[in-house]
């Protein structure tokens, strides 16, 4: 691919759209639909606006892969609706939100817009290895800031990054990540494992907030420089930074692999290119009957025929 490419984080796009539309949106048998719509709408504008010559919309497989469990046990743990053995755990999401879910799966494959997820990885490990392969501009659209560590001008690869819908997104390039955080793209998974984040359930190093993670790491370049400094008596740490990273130590010798997205994902063979009409006309009727996608579907075919 040396065309633009998009790659959708598509579960933090519905998860906004279920909860930006009104659940009033629904389809004629009164399910709602309103992340059905919500995501369709978003694509639309998305297309419309940046005009992608390719568009994959990247899937969670594993929400939560075991692999990340086993080094931090208390990885997402507090998301966990329901355990189970030998599968991956299901994610709590909201009642109505769920039966969406395979719906979006079954009308972005009629339409013929690609769709990848790949068994034991998350999503961010699919946008992480279709950018690392990418030949061309980036744009990863995500709620996640997470994905900031995939920011690179020199490969043109950027986040854009939702503030209210679609409508508005933040254009989240280095000159962005370095005055509000301090860092660039390579320096933001340190600043985050560092820094801890509870919606993950990462700890970070007590008393090590995103402003002295960011100081620390102008200092001492990464994190192996910050943990050599820690070896180190004539460093600038104080004592109580070198105290707390010290103790942190067993955390910080798992948590870059956790943080950081992976970028081998053995990813299927699939055609990313914006399809011009639809893969499954006959499908796609019958959902579109079946859940009254309505205005939603026909504004993007007509965006995506264009």
């Amino acid at each position: 691919m040396t065309g633009r490419l998009m790659l959708l984080d598509t579960a933090s796009l519905y998860f906004r759209a279920y909860f930006g539309v009104p659940d009033s949106v629904k389809a004629p048998d009164g399910t709602p639909v309103n992340a059905v719509r919500g995501l369709l709408d978003f694509i639309d504008r998305l297309v419309k606006d940046h005009r992608p010559e390719h568009l994959v919309a990247c899937m969670d497989a594993d929400w939560r892969p075991q692999w990340r469990v086993d080094l931090i046990p208390g990885y997402k743990a507090h998301r966990v609706a329901e355990e189970h053995e030998g599968v991956p755990d299901e994610e709590e999401v909201p009642d109505t939100l769920a039966p969406q879910v395979p719906v979006i799966e079954d009308v972005l494959d009629a339409i013929g817009i690609a769709r990848v997820g790949v068994a034991g990885y998350e999503a961010d490990d699919v946008i992480g290895t279709f950018t690392a392969r990418a030949g061309g501009p980036v744009d990863i659209v995500t709620g996640d800031r997470d994905l900031y560590q995939l920011v690179d001008d020199e490969r043109r690869v950027r986040v854009l990054y939702p503030v209210k819908g679609v409508g508005t997104l933040q254009l989240t390039d280095e000159a962005v990540l370095r005055a509000k955080y301090g860092v660039d793209g390579r320096g933001y998974a340190d600043l985050a494992l560092l820094r801890g984040d509870p919606s993950d359930g990462l700890p970070g190093v007590a008393g090590i907030g995103e402003k002295t993670a960011a100081k620390l790491l102008a200092e001492f370049g990464d994190l192996a420089g910050i943990m050599a400094a820690v070896d180190d008596p004539r460093a600038k740490l104080t004592p109580s930074q070198r105290k707390r990273l010290t103790e942190a130590r067993p955390y910080l010798a798992v948590a870059p692999k956790v943080v950081r997205v992976a970028d081998d994902v053995p990813l299927p063979d699939v055609r990313t290119a914006l399809p011009r009409a639809p893969h499954d006309p006959a499908e796609l009727e019958a959902l579109t009957h079946r859940w009254g996608l309505g205005g939603s579907l026909q504004r993007l075919l007509h965006t995506l025929a264009e």
